[in-house]
């Protein structure tokens, strides 16, 4: 593999920064929501397995009856 110097790396960087397509801020918006959205639904999720787990666990040792 050839090695650039650090004028052409630089050239290389800007060039392949050129070809980037930006997300516009309402995209970023909606996709920022929709993580915020599948966070609360997975620890809601992870919450109530853990408290059926936590219920079972007890229930066999008979901790609880």
């Amino acid at each position: 593999m050839a090695k650039t110097n650090p004028f052409q790396f630089v050239q290389q960087v800007r060039a392949e920064l050129a070809k980037v397509t930006w997300p516009t801020r309402k995209e970023t918006m909606i996709t920022t929501a929709m993580v915020m959205i599948m966070v609360v639904l997975a620890s809601i999720f992870f919450l109530v397995v853990d408290e059926i787990l936590s219920f079972a666990v007890g229930y066999v040792l008979g901790i609880r009856a």
